[in-house]
């Protein structure tokens, strides 16, 4: 073994420096096709040696954690790229003896070899017959004689199709099933404000909902219901500019009840910039926006004002109702923001109206008697174990009696 390769690298460098101007195409084709085989045979032989080299702890004498590790620093060569050719070292040595045949008679390139062990290997053994796995590795190196390694890869991928078409239905099932419960796991978004006037977002959902997004928005940028923009391709400004208003589309009735009101953004503007005003307008979670934004959303939305104490909707109805109302709420979540209790930043969606003074206690339904709590607060408000104190900010510090 040492005297042949020691022979072909000797052979190789005598031709190293060999002029190759001289050689006719049909010659240098000839030639061209010889190397890419003779480098399909040398790396078929450099895993065998990698292989056993790994079992006979070269390297170890010079304290080399392994051989990969050992080769890879003598031959300035990669780890990764040296442990990759251990791993299919490996596979072809234990459980591909005829990929590794092919590949040392070259009748299959390395990046071929790489492409079958790993289709053959991804093969769902609790669905396939050990005989049909025989089958698929003899089935992908006869196409390999008129398939690059590419082509190889996606015939790989429906292997099943061809060899065992029940089992290749039962495998699609199981890997839909398993990539749509990870991409429900994996689900996510996220949003934030650059304090420049724009929000910036990432998201992560099924292809089945992002499939879904598409066709929505593609249906909100169709170009013939904006005559007026440029009737450009789909572009992201185009997209963008869908996704403002499919969210701006959303009716009331279309959206889930949240703490007695409907998950709506509730704008706060003066009557003065309603009219025409230049004051800017408040949105229910503190932004700010331009009055021209406030009046073309009033152009297109049910107004509702919330003037505290107005006469638009009561705001005190006394002992008649045990519940507060609508707008009751409303001014509530503007008033206070989220859950009045100290420390805790659930938003006003997640709250409940509480009465301060409760309403088995001759507690009125009024702005003044009530205050958002969270679910968990509300509890501690009603549960006698536990004190409450208003701080001066006019929070709600719950202290557990002794």
């Amino acid at each position: 073994m040492t005297e042949t390769v020691a022979r072909v690298r000797e052979d190789v460098r005598a031709v190293a420096e060999t002029p190759v101007w001289s050689m006719v195409p049909g010659e240098l084709g000839e030639v061209l096709v010889a190397v890419t085989r003779l480098a399909a045979q040398v790396a078929q032989l450099q895993m065998r040696l990698l292989a056993q080299a790994e079992r006979s702890g070269v390297g170890q004498e010079v304290g080399a954690t392994s051989a990969a590790n050992w080769l890879a620093h003598t031959t300035r060569t990669t780890r990764p790229a040296v442990h990759r050719a251990v791993r299919l070292a490996r596979q072809l040595e234990d459980t591909h003896s005829d990929v590794d045949t092919a590949l040392a008679n070259a009748e299959i390139t390395l990046d071929q070899a790489q492409v079958i062990v790993d289709a053959v290997d991804a093969l769902p053994t609790d669905l396939v017959a050990a005989e049909t796995i025989t089958q698929a590795e003899s089935y992908l190196l006869k196409q390999a004689r008129d398939h690059d390694a590419t082509a190889l890869r996606i015939l790989g991928r429906r292997l099943l199709d061809v060899l065992d078409p029940a089992a290749a239905d039962a495998e699609e099932a199981r890997r839909l099933e398993n990539e749509e419960a990870e991409a429900r796991a994996k689900a996510s978004f996220t949003m934030s404000d650059d304090g420049h006037g724009k929000v910036h977002g990432r998201f992560a959902v099924p292809s089945l909902h992002g499939s879904m997004l598409r066709k929505a928005l593609e249906a909100f940028a169709n170009p013939s219901r904006h005559p007026d923009r440029p009737r450009d391709v789909l572009s992201r400004h185009r997209l963008g500019l869908a996704f403002m208003e499919y969210i701006e589309s959303r009716g009331e009735d279309t959206l889930p009840t949240a703490g007695g009101c409907a998950a709506t953004v509730v704008v706060t503007m003066s009557l003065e910039t309603l009219q025409g005003g230049l004051t800017a307008a408040g949105l229910c979670d503190g932004s700010r926006i331009s009055a021209g934004e406030a009046r073309r959303l009033a152009c297109t939305a049910g107004i509702n004002p919330v003037v505290l104490g107005g006469p638009s909707e009561p705001l005190d109805v006394g002992r008649r109702r045990r519940f507060h109302t609508k707008a009751q709420r409303v001014a509530m979540g503007i008033r206070d923001g989220g859950c009045t209790a100290e420390g805790c930043d659930r938003p006003p969606a997640w709250t409940h109206a509480h009465h301060e003074q409760a309403w088995g206690r001759d507690g009125v339904t009024s702005l003044d008697n009530g205050r958002l709590l969270c679910p968990r607060h509300h509890t501690l408000a009603h549960d006698q174990r536990y004190q409450t104190t208003t701080t001066p900010g006019g929070k709600v510090a719950f202290t557990r009696r002794t």
